[in-house]
């Protein structure tokens, strides 16, 4: 699990093929790695990868296909920069929201405009998972913790703040540029749950008092 605070921006130093896979070597920047063990799981870009090899100042991690062909990370060159988080741990504060590293889809920025010291995005997304989508509500952008301010169909905006300019890959976001996405983890569930036989419905919340009957 992650927060969807991203603590450094690092970048690609080399993408070795593997039989079909890739192994993605990625210059940490100003990752702490010092407590890294083989096996620990890195946010990269919003997707949950597990460190083969570590360095003092970089990992290693291998891309499945799946994940090649399902995010942005079959994209990634040379020098790409990108969002780093390591996993969350019980001493660790919850700044942003419950992220699994679990990408959904992958989005399109559609517009880019300042607005006094920050910017805001317009994102779209895949159509299905336009559903999750709710004002005010979460959503995960290449690993980074957003509110979601509003929502159009299956586009969404976003307001960057200065901070989150300077410390994430978002300041180099133009449109066109293609971002990971993951969908609020209780919407999810939630959908899950009012979907099945036997599940949640107006009638269930009514009997527990949640929803006042007609």
């Amino acid at each position: 699990m992650f927060t969807g605070i991203i603590e450094a921006v690092g970048s690609i130093s080399a993408l070795e093929p593997r039989g079909g896979d890739v192994r993605l070597r990625v210059q940490a920047g100003g990752l702490d790695l010092a407590a890294a063990a083989i096996g620990d799981s890195i946010a990269v870009n919003g997707c949950c990868l597990t460190a083969v090899e570590l360095a003092a100042d970089g990992f290693a991690a291998d891309v499945s296909r799946e994940s090649l062909a399902l995010t942005t990370l079959g994209r990634l060159e040379r020098g790409s920069r990108v969002n780093l988080e390591r996993a969350l741990t019980l001493a660790k504060p919850l700044g942003g929201h419950l992220v699994t590293g679990h990408v959904d889809g992958v989005g399109e920025v559609e517009s880019r405009a300042d607005d006094g010291r920050s910017v805001r995005f317009r994102i779209r997304v895949p159509a299905e998972l336009s559903r999750y989508l709710a004002r005010k509500g979460s959503i995960c952008v290449d690993g980074v913790s957003l509110t979601v301010n509003e929502v159009d169909g299956a586009v969404f905006g976003v307001n960057i703040v200065p901070h989150t300019l300077e410390a994430t890959v978002f300041g180099s976001y133009r449109a066109g540029s293609r971002v990971n996405l993951e969908v609020d983890i209780v919407a999810r569930y939630l959908e899950r749950l009012v979907g099945e036989p036997g599940g949640l419905s107006r009638a269930r919340l009514e009997e527990y008092g949640f929803v006042k009957g007609h």
